[in-house]
């Protein structure tokens, strides 16, 4: 099990989630007017902070839709992952792909409202452009994405998986207590991890190595 926490701004976020025991960092950029978006040299610092840890790759978390761009953002030991978390078509994945280094994972986000996937109809498509994994995310009633704390339906996550044939991760109010809750998606073949943010903030608002260590804990003990 894949265990990512994401939106981290500072070195120290970066090596505490490292010491939790995680796999991936989330870094955002391009995310308008979010509380962690960082800039291109900021991203390129705390990239090199997660590479510098010996188990941690980070992760591109983006809205952005210029696939030449992102793709510069990977070079040079860059985020080895790009997460794309809005609604970019499979025309930005087959873009990106074609562009970024040899070994960089994409992951495109699906959003999930209730029990309805804003782009079930795409899964083909996106497979077929070049994504290698998808992560599965709830969308609240007001349409805000991403953050949100919101949980998904498990009977929901594991239907959706089974149109897929990429691995996927599981995001959306997921807590250390709360595994259980999402038996049927971790039994799945094609589930791959979890992906973390406002569970594993401390009363600063930043990610706390105490918190995301009992995330990890809670989810890799059954």
């Amino acid at each position: 099990m894949l265990v990512k926490f994401c939106g981290a701004t500072t070195a120290a976020e970066v090596r505490g989630v490292a010491d939790a025991g995680a796999d991936l960092v989330g870094l955002w950029h391009g995310v308008a007017g979010g509380a962690a978006d960082l800039s291109v040299p900021r991203l390129a610092e705390l990239a090199a902070q997660a590479r510098a840890t010996g188990r941690l790759e980070a992760v591109l978390v983006t809205f952005g839709s210029d696939a030449k761009a992102l793709a510069r953002l990977t070079a040079d030991g860059g985020p080895s992952w790009v997460q794309l978390h809005g609604y970019q078509p499979p025309a930005t994945v087959r873009a990106l792909r074609a562009l970024v280094p040899e070994g960089v994972r994409i992951v495109k986000v699906l959003h999930v409202r209730g029990e309805s996937c804003v782009e079930a109809t795409l899964i083909g498509a996106y497979e077929r452009a070049g994504t290698d994994c998808f992560l599965l995310d709830a969308v609240t009633a007001d349409g805000r994405t991403g953050s949100t704390a919101v949980s998904l339906d498990d009977a929901a996550v594991t239907r959706l998986a089974g149109r897929m044939t990429r691995p996927f991760l599981l995001a959306g109010g997921l807590r250390a207590d709360n595994r259980d809750r999402f038996a049927g998606s971790v039994a799945h073949p094609r589930f791959l991890g979890i992906d973390v943010d406002s569970a594993a903030r401390g009363p600063d608002g930043l990610l706390s190595a105490g918190n995301a260590a009992a995330v990890a804990e809670g989810w890799r003990t059954p």
